[in-house]
């Protein structure tokens, strides 16, 4: 096993969102229209492949996120309710994504705009609810 503490950090991602969808196969298509994440997994259940048992969506900087349908089980995970998560996403051309973002339907909550320390960004909502922070800050 490699020691995380020598562990090339630009090529793992170490904290993955999580979030529940009411029609994940929806959500997929629009994540990846409105913003440009990238399907690497998406596993319905055999016997309903409207039900996503888990997704993968990857950022096109690093990272990503993991979903799946809401109401698919009574584990606590399965029975998240979604629409209530917001998440903020480092973008290197928050100018043209945000255009991206609203030509496919992304509701604007506060519009492109220079933040004091630095960062340029965004934030819409999804079909869902959910809250998606765009912009060029990648932290301290």
């Amino acid at each position: 096993m490699t020691n995380p503490t020598t562990t090339d950090t630009t090529t793992r991602t170490a904290i993955w969102p999580c979030l529940a969808f009411r029609d994940a196969r929806a959500m997929t298509d629009f994540l990846v229209n409105a913003f440009g994440f990238q399907v690497s997994g998406v596993y319905a259940r055999e016997d309903d492949p409207s039900i996503v048992e888990h997704g993968e969506l990857r950022w096109p900087l690093g990272g990503g996120i993991m979903f799946g349908s809401a109401g698919k089980d009574d584990t606590p995970f399965g029975q998240r309710k979604p629409g209530n998560d917001s998440i903020y996403v480092v973008c290197d051309k928050p100018d043209e994504l945000f255009e991206r973002a609203t030509a496919a339907g992304a509701e604007v909550v506060r519009g492109l705009r220079d933040e004091d320390y630095g960062s340029r960004g965004f934030t819409v909502r999804d079909p869902e609810g959910n809250l998606w922070s765009f912009g060029t800050y990648w932290g301290e």
